[in-house]
């Protein structure tokens, strides 16, 4: 095993991608002297952000010789707990010199080791404090993370490309949005992005290409990170489960009418098992569950809950009526333009419904209505109407309501509402 990971070691470091591979807007620091972990959906990008980050080090002067990079999905491994200390031997036999330098530890899809995060915890008590790792499950963040590295670590989300981050891979520059030779780029873009969704590898190819590696996504994040993971005994439920759930997205769900559905259509389950499906769901980051806002998190717990899906393009692809409906697709895009700025978003419902709202120190910040087309002068005074009766309820909060192509702001009942257009909204951020 030390002969397999020298090689891996070494072939690294002779072949560090250059630094031009990634440009997204999540910053990471490198010198926080803290366990750095990147979690994020399959795919989305995490390796390829380790590369610049990587490439950040060479430049400050750090050598190859002090980077020591293991992808645990390399097919050559095949590890259990106990092959971990083997890493660190291959290492100081090559360079048995550099024990008293910094030694960069980036370590990608380490769940894939059971236990690894007690190797973690003695490397870095014990070699280095320049650990960085990346994960494709929350777990990493909410427990594995939260009990051995307790205090020890740093925890960021990467997702799928922002549309700021979609039009760079597109080599459009997001900031000129007043030529209006690059503004109406700007929204030819988004309305590509709207649909097909912003995982890396999918963004240059023609849409039929873009569909089968998304479908490749989605059976990997079923199989693999949830089948495989979990050892879910009936995978055929799991994924009709997945797919009605993944049906409601932008709507309210309910895991009872899930199940009698599946009952009905012969399929065996327990509603217990479905609410583990769900959570399986979750942290492989396939989608996010949003509550609604209470006071009291009892009640919070219990009221019906909204769903939303970690990428556009993919959920067009295992879901053809999304794929078909532009206002659930761009109440999906935005949730997910908010959840990379905010840590806390709600949703309303209470006699009237309003698609988000965002809590910064306990308090609502913010409120969003979502509607694509609001030309029609009922549907325009509804989403105003909602936006108008929660200012009540919150009153310091902002009001937004985004739409497909109207941008102005607008004073009622001495409120001020502002107006945007979704694409340029999300471009700012």
């Amino acid at each position: 095993m030390k002969d397999v990971f020298k090689m891996i070691i070494r072939g690294f470091q002779t072949q560090i991608p250059k630094k031009d591979v990634c440009r997204r807007d999540l910053k990471i620091p490198i010198d926080t002297n803290k366990i750095i972990a990147l979690t994020g959906t399959r795919r989305c990008g995490k390796t390829f952000y380790f590369f610049a980050l990587i490439n950040q080090l060479l430049e400050t002067g750090i050598k190859p010789e002090q980077i020591l990079y293991i992808n645990f999905e390399d097919e050559r491994l095949d590890l259990k707990s106990k092959d971990l200390q083997s890493i660190l031997d291959a290492y100081f036999e090559l360079y048995p010199e550099i024990q008293n330098e910094d030694i960069f530890f980036f370590f990608d899809e380490i769940q894939e080791v059971e236990n690894w995060e007690k190797f973690i915890a003695r490397i870095y008590s014990s070699v280095s404090k320049k650990i960085f790792i990346t994960g494709s499950t929350s777990k990493m963040i909410s427990s594995e993370i939260a009990t051995q590295l307790r205090g020890r670590s740093l925890s960021y989300t990467l997702y799928p490309l922002s549309l700021n981050e979609y039009c760079r891979f597109m080599d459009i520059s997001p900031k000129d949005i007043y030529s209006p030779r690059n503004r109406a780029i700007i929204k030819s873009a988004f309305d590509n992005y709207l649909f097909a969704g912003g995982y890396p590898e999918t963004v240059k190819f023609e849409p039929e290409i873009q569909r089968k590696i998304l479908q490749s996504y989605f059976d990997v994040m079923i199989f693999r990170d949830i089948v495989e993971r979990y050892n879910v005994r009936n995978p055929i439920v799991l994924k009709h489960f997945i797919k009605q759930l993944m049906n409601t997205v932008s709507a309210e769900f309910s895991i009872h009418k899930i199940y009698q559905n599946l009952k009905s259509n012969g399929f065996q389950t327990s509603k217990d098992k479905l609410y583990s499906y769900l959570d399986y769901g979750r942290d492989c980051f396939l989608f996010f569950v949003v509550h609604q806002n209470e006071k009291s998190y009892r009640k919070q717990q219990k009221n019906k809950k909204k769903i939303y899906a970690v990428d556009n393009g993919l959920l067009s692809t295992v879901n053809y009526t999304f794929s078909q409906d532009k206002g659930r697709q761009l109440e999906n895009l935005i949730f997910l333009h908010l959840i990379r700025k905010y840590e806390h978003v709600f949703y309303y419902h209470n006699g009237f419904e309003c698609d988000f709202l965002i809590k910064e120190n306990e308090q609502v910040s913010i409120i969003v209505q979502v509607c694509f087309d609001i030309s029609d002068t009922q549907t325009r005074k509804r989403e105003i109407d909602a936006l108008l009766k929660l200012s009540e309820i919150y009153p310091d909060s902002d009001l937004i309501l985004l739409n497909i192509e109207e941008d102005v702001e607008v004073m009622i009942d001495k409120k001020r509402i502002q107006i945007i257009p979704a694409w340029k909204w999300c471009l700012e951020i």
